[in-house]
């Protein structure tokens, strides 16, 4: 590599910026999470929010997120533990009588997995997730699953299927980088080196797939390996270390299980940090459209 070349590059990596969705996942899921989620955006650092469309506060969300025009709303694909659009008579072996999903994601994924059957229940539950979607008037500015189910190979390949339920613009790639959250926080070691080493290995399986079916994604997300304890002094040490290039932070702000994330996200120190750092707070939709903001020569590592 030329002498030129190398300044060149390295110019244009001091020149990326850094770009962050704030995004709050299980919005629908109770009055009390909608609160807080629009709480957060007006207050505090969120952008963006990811509707469960087959929750009773669903209605009531749609119509705090229409009136919130700058919230971005994506889908929050659940086919696990929660509610199912379809009946067990429409989807026969995918939900039990009362019309909810498993509540064991481990047991679950391996019967989407191994058997066959369920595929084509799957495909029009999903079908009728966004539909779901569709009919609350919002505009789709991504997709994710709910425990991050929307990476498993079966579900990702119906989501990237031509004939699949539509076009999808972005997705959360889950990768949640060990060694920065190491950094970051302290405790629960086997938890998050096991969900490190598992999603990067999903994401690394993904990210052609991805590419192929054009979705966008941002470098990387945190979030995963928190697991609930999103709270502001991880806020403020991430912002402060927050790599170049896009990247998602996703939480589960209510104003009464998960009080304590609200609470980071509503901030002064936060918001503070958003500001001395130079960040620009983006929702999925503001992802360039030419690419999938991977940045992939200077991909980050486990």
């Amino acid at each position: 590599m030329s002498h030129t070349t190398a300044t060149r590059r390295r110019s244009e990596a001091r020149s990326i910026p850094r770009r962050l969705i704030v995004n709050a996942d299980d919005f629908g899921r109770s009055d009390a999470v909608n609160q807080a989620v629009i709480q957060a955006h007006c207050e505090g650092i969120l952008t963006s929010a990811s509707l469960m469309v087959n929750e009773p506060a669903c209605a009531e969300a749609a119509r705090l997120a229409r009136a919130h025009p700058r919230l971005g709303v994506g889908l929050h694909l659940t086919i696990v533990r929660g509610r199912a659009a379809l009946t067990p008579q429409q989807a026969p072996g995918l939900v039990n009588p009362e019309q909810a999903f498993a509540h064991d994601a481990i047991r679950a994924g391996l019967r989407y997995f191994f058997k066959r059957s369920l595929r084509e229940a799957l495909r029009q539950e999903i079908a009728a997730q966004f539909h779901r979607f569709d009919e609350t008037g919002l505009v789709l500015d991504h997709v994710n699953g709910h425990l991050n189910m929307h990476l498993h190979p079966t579900v990702l390949r119906l989501l990237c299927a031509p004939s699949g339920a539509r076009t999808i613009p972005s997705i959360r790639l889950t990768r949640d980088l060990f060694w920065t959250n190491a950094h970051l926080a302290r405790g629960h070691w086997v938890y998050r080196l096991s969900h490190a080493v598992i999603f990067s290995l999903l994401c690394a399986w993904a990210r052609p797939r991805l590419r192929r079916a054009r979705m966008r994604h941002t470098r990387a997300v945190f979030g995963l390996l928190q697991n609930g304890r999103v709270d502001t002094d991880y806020v403020c040490r991430l912002l402060r270390r927050l790599p170049k290039g896009d990247s998602e932070l996703y939480c589960h702000p209510s104003l009464t299980d998960f009080r304590h994330e609200l609470d980071a996200l509503v901030s002064a120190q936060a918001r503070e940090a958003v500001r001395r750092c130079g960040i620009q707070l983006i929702r999925y939709q503001d992802l360039d459209h030419g690419e999938t903001a991977d940045h992939s020569s200077d991909r980050p590592r486990l």
